[in-house]
């Protein structure tokens, strides 16, 4: 009976392994994912904060602030 609990015991080691933590390749893919997403959001957002500076530059070149 031992034998037999052996075998089983080394069968499913052979088909289950433990995982603690993420591999490197789960971050490069984290990582990259997050690059991504932080260019589509300069990209998207990225005209209109140069508009916004270049109007507040505008009028505060306009008012002699700037000067």
């Amino acid at each position: 009976m031992t034998k037999l609990a052996t075998a089983v015991r080394k069968v499913k080691a052979l088909f289950t392994r433990e995982e603690e933590g993420a591999s490197l390749v789960e971050y490069a893919l984290l990582v990259a994912l997050i690059a991504l997403v932080a260019i589509a959001a300069v990209k998207a957002v990225g005209g209109n904060i140069s508009n916004a500076f270049s109007q507040t530059k505008n009028a505060l070149d306009g008012n002699g602030v700037g000067k």
